[in-house]
């Protein structure tokens, strides 16, 4: 087969970019894993609970929403925190597809 012509949209180049460079990162992995267990939290329990510094949750977090990975809710003075499984779930489908392997990601249950 002989392509003539490659074509990509630059819009949605730009957004998959994007959201790879979201999921890329060892920390923000782990600030999504701790999400997951928590169900729904706040930026001061995340970088309590991961011993990391507030500015550099914060950056990591700021990323995630720009990336649609993570949804937050206003309440007062704090914001909550939760994942956006549809993406998660998405992102991980496209990745698999990709690179032709069936388990991109695991999000470890939660136990109480």
């Amino acid at each position: 087969m002989k392509i003539s012509k490659v074509t990509l949209n630059p819009e949605r180049v730009s957004k998959a970019w994007v959201i790879a460079h979201a999921l890329a990162h060892p920390l923000r992995l782990r600030i999504l894993n701790y999400i997951h267990s928590q169900g729904t939290t706040n930026v001061n329990n995340i970088y309590k609970s991961l011993n990391i510094e507030q500015s550099i949750t914060s950056q990591h977090l700021r990323i995630l929403r720009e990336a649609d990975i993570v949804n937050h809710e206003r309440d007062g003075k704090f914001v909550h925190y939760m994942l956006n499984y549809r993406r998660v779930e998405q992102a991980a489908h496209a990745v698999s597809k990709f690179t032709h392997t069936d388990e991109i990601y695991h999000l470890s249950s939660t136990t109480s």
